[in-house]
């Protein structure tokens, strides 16, 4: 037989005396819920939330499994698309967590067509050297310096010629740039050779942009003389300070050229490949050959001026903004990128 128990007092509300019913009421307490987070349901298919704080650059990308995002501009480039897609295939950090990106504009060439047919041939493959996904951007800006030596780098084409690229770069960049991005590379479409794990050595250093020295094979009675390319990644000279300081902000200086000697030291100029590949230096200038840049630099706001940012502009530009901004800007003047040898005479490197 059970047995039941109460917990109430021994009358009816309605028999209790008024002095009864104070002294009873005087033991009960009345629990309560505080709940100021009730939870808000949106249905919306119109409210997108996307949350950064788990976008990381690290070290450990590949552990990590950071998403990589390829950008590399084009522009009359139908010649050497299919040596980049060749090295690019050849990259060992993971296909599946890398995008592609390119920005086709001013052409006169083939290279939208052979650029599509190539990342069709990629991209269809049934192994491992399809990419994640892979974007193609058109645009043109009215460019009409020519693609020669002779006009892409006689001194006059230069102010002009910087800023058309800062402006590409800068298009490609904010169409192609997506919040689960955790790390930029921009690779030129004219790289010859380079290292299959290049992303990976990069990221190890865990800088925020980083640069390798970039050279160029060029044989000569049968021995290459190992020819230094890319004068654009430079430490900054007093001789320059002192000359930026008398231009016009809107002059943009130009490595190499007898109108405006600079004095800065040139990383091409430094290292050897057979030397320490991880030795690192710091920089105040960065040429756009090669470059790995953690994602969120580019969030913060740190692009490619198209106009005189200190005097410089596009990747030198971009160097000087971020290191105004206060991010790390460093090369590796013993890790060489590869660049097709364009046979420019001496000073306009």
């Amino acid at each position: 037989m059970g047995r039941f128990y109460c917990w109430g007092p021994s009358k009816s509300p309605m028999e209790m005396t008024p002095n009864e019913q104070v002294d009873w009421h005087a033991h009960l307490q009345t629990p309560i819920i505080f709940n100021p987070h009730a939870p808000l349901e949106i249905n919306s298919t119109t409210i997108r939330h996307v949350d950064l704080n788990p976008i990381q650059s690290t070290p450990k990308a590949v552990v990590n499994e950071e998403r990589v995002l390829i950008l590399t501009p084009l522009r009359d480039a139908a010649r050497y698309i299919e040596k980049y897609f060749d090295l690019l295939s050849e990259l060992t950090y993971p296909h599946n967590l890398i995008d592609l990106a390119f920005l086709v504009g001013d052409s006169e060439d083939d290279t939208m067509a052979v650029l599509a047919a190539e990342l069709d041939r990629v991209q269809q493959r049934t192994d491992r050297i399809p990419f994640h996904s892979a974007t193609i951007v058109e645009k043109s800006f009215g460019i009409t310096f020519g693609q020669e030596v002779a006009d892409r780098h006689s001194f006059a084409a230069q102010g002009p010629r910087r800023k058309a690229l800062g402006k590409a770069r800068n298009y490609l960049l904010y169409t192609a740039l997506k919040p689960e991005h955790s790390w930029v590379y921009w690779r030129d479409v004219d790289i010859v050779d380079s290292p299959s794990k290049i992303l990976e050595d990069f990221m190890a250093h865990d800088r925020d942009i980083l640069v390798p020295n970039v050279w160029f094979h060029r044989y000569e009675d049968g021995v290459d003389i190992e020819g230094r390319f890319d004068y654009n990644s430079w430490v900054e000279s007093d001789k320059a300070r002192r000359l930026t300081a008398k231009l016009d902000k809107d002059i943009i200086l130009a490595e190499g050229y007898k109108e405006y000697v600079t004095g800065r030291d040139y990383m091409a100029r430094m290292g050897d490949w057979r030397s320490n590949k991880d030795e690192e230096i710091e920089l105040d200038g960065i040429g756009g050959v090669n470059i790995l840049v953690k994602a969120d630099v580019h969030r913060s706001g740190i692009n490619f001026p198209s106009y005189a940012f200190e005097n410089q502009a596009e990747t030198e530009g971009f160097a000087k903004m971020a290191k105004r901004a206060g991010y790390q800007v460093y090369g590796l003047p013993n890790y060489v990128v590869w660049h097709i040898d364009t046979e420019e005479k001496p000073g306009n490197a």
